[in-house]
C-alpha cells in the first residue's frame, strides 16, 4: 500500500525531496528575485541599516558644521571680504541637513539620533538588539560628516585659528554660554530634544492628522529652523548625541588639545551632549504617549489582563511601526 503523501511536507520547498517540484522552483525564484547575488543578501541583513544611519547622521553634521564654518570663517577679513552668512544661516542649514539625512536614511527608519532610537525602542517595540548598531553608525556619521566639512575648510580655519582652540572646535560640537550655569545647560538641551522627539510622535501618529511618509522630512525642516531660531542661542542645539559627541571625536582626532574637546565644563560632553538629549527624548515621548496617543504599541497603552480578552490576538495585528519616515 502507497504511503499518503504528508501536505505539510510538500509546502515547505527545502523539505522537498523531489528537486523538480513547482514549489521548490517557486521558492527558490522568490529568494532569488530578492537576493539576486551574495552582496544583496548581505547588504539586506547586515549592512543597510547600519550604513543608512550613517549616512544620515554624516548628511546632518556635514551641512550643518558647513554653514557654521561659513559664518564664522567669513566674518575675518583674512578669508572673506565679506560676511557669508548671518544669525539664520546655521539654523537653515541644520534644518537641510537634518531633512536630507532622514530622507537618505529612511532605509532604516531615519533615527539618525541615538534619543530617538531610545525613545523608539522605549515606547514604540524597537528592538533593543539594534539599539547599539544604529547608535554607533549615527556616532560613526557624525564624526565622518565632522571630518569632511573640517577637511573643505581646512585652510580659513588655519588661517582664522592655527592653534585650534575653541573658537573654531564650537563650530563642530556644542558650547555653551560662559554666564549660563551647568542646571541651564542641560536644561536647554533636555527642553529641545523633547519638543523633537514628541514632533516625530505626532508626525508619525496615524492615529491624529500625520503627514504622508513622504513629508515628515519637511517637518523637521520647519521644526530645526525653529529650533535653531528660538533654542540655539545657548547651547548650540545639539539636542543629538551622535551631532555633538562624534563631532568631539573628529576633533580630538584633528589635533584639538584635551581641554578643549573632553575637559570643558567638567565633561560637558557627558551630561549635557549626551545624557540630556537622551532623558529630554524618553520624556518627550512619555509626555506624547500619556496625554494623546491612543495606540496600543506603547506601553502606556499596554492593555490590562481583563481587557485582553476582547482584544483580537496580536497575530492579527500588524506590527507597528518603529520608523522615522
Amino acid at each position: 500500500m502507497a504511503r499518503p503523501s504528508n501536505p505539510q511536507r510538500q509546502s515547505v520547498g527545502k523539505l522537498s525531496d523531489d528537486t523538480t517540484s513547482p514549489v521548490l522552483q517557486n521558492s527558490s525564484g522568490l529568494e532569488h528575485t530578492q537576493y539576486p547575488n551574495r552582496w544583496v543578501r548581505f547588504r539586506k541583513e547586515y549592512v543597510r541599516d547600519a550604513a543608512s544611519e550613517f549616512l544620515g547622521t554624516m548628511m546632518l553634521v556635514l551641512f550643518g558644521s558647513s554653514s557654521g564654518c561659513q559664518v564664522v570663517l567669513s566674518s575675518f577679513t583674512a578669508v572673506a571680504s565679506s560676511p557669508k552668512g548671518d544669525t539664520l544661516t546655521v539654523p537653515f542649514g541644520y534644518a537641510v541637513g537634518i531633512s536630507l539625512g532622514i530622507w537618505v536614511a529612511s532605509g532604516s527608519g531615519g533615527h539618525i539620533n541615538p534619543a530617538v532610537t531610545l525613545a523608539m525602542a522605549v515606547f514604540r517595540g524597537f528592538p533593543w538588539k539594534k539599539v547599539p548598531v544604529y547608535w554607533l553608525a549615527q556616532t560613526a556619521g557624525g564624526c565622518f560628516g565632522a571630518l569632511v566639512a573640517y577637511s573643505n575648510y581646512m585652510h580659513a580655519i588655519s588661517i582664522v585659528d592655527p592653534d585650534k582652540t575653541r573658537l573654531t572646535a564650537s563650530i563642530f560640537a556644542g558650547y555653551a554660554l560662559d554666564y549660563l550655569p551647568a542646571a541651564a545647560c542641560f536644561f536647554s538641551e533636555f527642553l529641545g530634544t523633547a519638543l523633537l522627539v514628541m514632533t516625530l510622535l505626532a508626525a508619525l501618529d496615524k492615529y491624529s492628522g500625520a503627514p504622508p511618509a513622504g513629508l515628515v522630512p519637511l517637518v523637521f525642516f520647519i521644526l530645526f529652523l525653529g529650533e535653531g531660531m528660538a533654542l540655539g542661542m545657548e547651547t548650540a542645539f545639539a539636542l543629538n548625541p551622535a551631532r555633538d559627541f562624534g563631532p568631539r571625536i573628529a576633533l580630538s582626532m584633528l589635533g584639538y588639545s584635551r581641554h578643549v574637546v573632553w575637559n570643558y565644563r567638567s565633561q560637558y560632553w557627558l551630561w549635557t551632549g549626551i545624557l540630556a538629549p537622551l532623558s529630554g527624548g524618553v520624556v518627550g515621548a512619555l509626555v506624547y504617549d500619556v496625554f494623546l496617543y491612543i495606540g496600543s504599541d506603547s506601553i502606556v497603552n499596554k492593555p490590562t489582563q481583563g481587557a485582553r480578552q476582547y482584544i483580537p490576538s496580536e497575530r492579527s495585528q500588524p506590527a507597528p511601526s518603529t520608523e522615522a519616515v
